[in-house]
């Protein structure tokens, strides 16, 4: 099944609403912003990062303006660092390509191995923008269907002001 047809299915089961708009590959905000720029809603970003010992992976979600400080975010975290985790882990835990990462990843999270950090910030927002695994395609969905998912795929997930 297409990775894109697998978050549609979860979006279904969870009767999660959202809307859809295809567009060409986009790699940065500044390419995604030509194509669904006017539409209502943030446009997040999704940092997968991992600590030193690699036994800990981070899924940080926020709003693509959002300056997100690496030393601070570990302190938070309680880690000595944390840094950006190779493609390789990206594939490996969250089943996904860069420049395709999203919250969506988690269906590819078997075993609930990567810890979900959302910035608090999300909750003003009505909508926010994701790709849905792949970077053809823009969802947007509200920020409780955001949590419902997440909760639903049983990752921890931890809230903090970035």
């Amino acid at each position: 099944m297409e990775q894109d047809q697998k978050v549609f299915q979860a979006f279904n089961e969870l009767n999660i609403s959202y809307q859809l708009y295809q567009h060409p590959p986009v790699y940065t905000v500044e390419e995604w912003e030509q194509y669904i720029g006017g539409e209502e809603g943030a446009v997040c970003k999704s940092l997968f990062l991992r600590n030193p010992k690699g036994d800990k992976h981070f899924l940080v979600i926020a709003d693509h303006s959002t300056t997100i400080e690496l030393k601070l975010l570990a302190k938070h975290l309680a880690e000595k660092q944390v840094s950006f985790a190779s493609e390789k882990r990206l594939e490996q835990y969250l089943g996904l390509s860069r420049g395709a990462v999203s919250p969506f990843g988690l269906l590819n999270d078997g075993n609930q191995q990567v810890i979900v950090v959302l910035d608090a910030k999300l909750k003003r927002y009505n909508r926010l923008k994701f790709h849905p695994n792949i970077n053809t395609e823009t969802v947007t969905i509200s920020y409780g269907d955001l949590e419902k998912f997440i909760q639903w795929r049983g990752n921890k997930q931890i809230g903090i002001n970035l």
